[in-house]
């Protein structure tokens, strides 16, 4: 069976911050604008227990902001649909075309904004206890740790920050880092370090996790001495970085070498009327409000691209 062919003026695919600021800014210049996202709508954000580096709000908690920007790209007449998965893509100079479960998309352009997820712990078991004391969110399992002994495995803000939300829950939470610094910002670090409940084992690093069923222990080597040993725990949460979602464009678009996608200072990547915005770009730094800057320039930039398209 025929799938309908649907002409549009923009699809965004990704449902963040950056893509969710597309679309505001597409929205409010009058482009018919379709967001495709598979995931949760606000990206990462949304995962955040408290987000205070964000302007405008001195705190705010990560699925309320998440929801006041799908709010506003919504009121002003952007669709989300977030439940016409992506079957393929095939990006050109001169047709861009998008097949979901539903329908064959034509859109004039597109903008790229599908983020990154959680890097994997690098340990033999971490398959084998995925969900039973292996995470990547203390906001969704957290939960389940309640007065437990858990840790968390990073050294930049993300994994400081999740420290702070897992201490309010557990009884201990213990940071096992490989070196003796951290890469997160010092008034975060400055706060874990006056949380009680919140260890911080420098030097040291995580070889594997053991346990019957779930996790029960922990196992550690110390990088400078090479010491291995136990630490008795219920979970251990991972933070150790993220990698870019670029497997649906990487016959079309250009890529590094680490999968994130290339684009310059005004979102253009290597194919005409296609951008970039978002965590999902090679840049220096990984923040809220450089996705959203991403995505205001991203959204201008395919303004101006469609507009020169009807005039020819």
């Amino acid at each position: 069976m025929t799938k309908p062919v649907k002409e549009i003026d923009l699809i965004i695919i990704g449902a963040g911050p950056s893509g969710l600021t597309a679309a505001i800014y597409a929205s409010r210049a009058n482009l018919e604008t379709l967001v495709l996202e598979k995931d949760v709508i606000g990206g990462q954000v949304r995962l955040s227990y408290t987000i205070e580096n964000y302007p405008g709000f001195e705190s705010i908690k990560g699925n309320e902001l998440a929801d006041k920007m799908e709010q506003q790209a919504v009121a002003l007449g952007a669709i989300i649909d977030e439940f016409d998965f992506i079957e393929s893509v095939s990006l050109k100079d001169d047709e861009k075309i998008i097949e979901t479960g539903d329908y064959i998309y034509k859109p004039k352009a597109v903008i790229i904004a599908t983020g990154a997820t959680p890097k994997k712990l690098p340990i033999p078991s971490e398959k084998k206890y995925l969900g039973k004391g292996i995470h990547y969110c203390g906001v969704c399992d957290g939960a389940g740790y309640k007065d437990e002994v858990i840790a968390v495995v990073g050294g930049g803000n993300a994994a400081l920050e999740e420290a702070m939300f897992l201490a309010k829950l557990a009884k201990k939470v213990i940071i096992i880092r490989r070196y003796d610094f951290f890469r997160g910002e010092a008034k975060v670090l400055e706060a874990v370090e006056n949380t009680p409940n919140i260890e911080i084992m420098y030097n040291w690093d995580l070889v594997d996790v053991a346990g019957e069923n779930f996790v029960e222990t922990a196992i550690i080597k110390n990088t400078q001495t090479q010491e291995i040993k136990e630490i008795p725990l219920k979970a251990v949460f991972g933070y150790i970085g993220t990698e870019p979602k670029t497997d649906l464009f990487k016959e079309d678009i250009g890529l590094t070498d680490s999968g994130y996608i290339i684009g310059n200072e005004s979102m253009e990547t290597n194919v005409k009327g296609v951008y970039v915005a978002g965590d999902v770009r090679e840049k220096e730094f990984r923040q809220i409000t450089t996705a959203v800057a991403d995505g205001t320039i991203a959204a201008l930039k395919a303004e101006q691209y469609i507009a020169n398209k009807k005039e020819r």
